[in-house]
């Protein structure tokens, strides 16, 4: 990999249930970790779901989200695309930086070509409807940071661990070449 080129991130949040969604949303809310979230891409080019980014109220542009659906319309600056690799290929063609955030058939696509994974480990079950997907394989990844955390989840008004960690992925795959088709939203 050339020493310039843009690295592929991921960034999510987990229970320690493993559920990361519910009914489009978060199971829980802890506005510390949601705000370290949106610092933590700012300013980046986005991959996403096409279910993760309806439940979004605002999506920045440079957003590619991923949908089958041909006739999808999709806010002003963002586009749709066919694949997963499409997206990163879009993304990296920014020249920002570039995220994958979510939901879980986007993670278990691109986890192989990210660099890094910027994942919030809350150490408490929740109820959900979407689980992180079991074949991101994290064990074989080196963690560079954590810092842990008490934070308020609002809906139990209750304090909660929350552990930030980024891992590095020794060797990600290559992004396989594609003829990446303009879709435009």
């Amino acid at each position: 990999m050339a020493k310039d080129e843009t690295l592929i991130s991921a960034i999510g949040a987990v229970a320690s249930n493993g559920m990361l969604g519910l009914a489009g949303w978060l199971p829980w809310d802890i506005p510390e970790e949601l705000a370290y979230f949106e610092k933590t891409v700012a300013g980046a080019a986005l991959v996403i779901g096409r279910l993760t980014y309806e439940s979004m109220d605002v999506v920045p542009e440079d957003s590619f989200v991923v949908s089958r659906q041909a006739d999808l319309v999709v806010r002003p600056g963002c586009s749709r695309v066919a694949s997963v690799e499409e997206g990163l290929h879009r993304a990296l063609a920014t020249g920002k930086p570039v995220f994958v955030i979510g939901g879980a058939s986007v993670y278990a696509a691109a986890w192989r070509y990210c660099h890094r994974f910027y994942l919030t480990r809350i150490e408490r079950a929740f109820d959900g409807d979407s689980r992180f997907p079991e074949s991101v394989q994290l064990s074989d990844w080196k963690v560079e940071s954590e810092t842990v955390r008490q934070l308020r989840e609002y809906k139990s008004n209750t304090d909660v661990t929350c552990r930030f960690l980024i891992y590095q992925q020794i060797n990600p795959l290559s992004l396989p070449e594609t003829d990446c088709i303009s879709v435009t939203g």
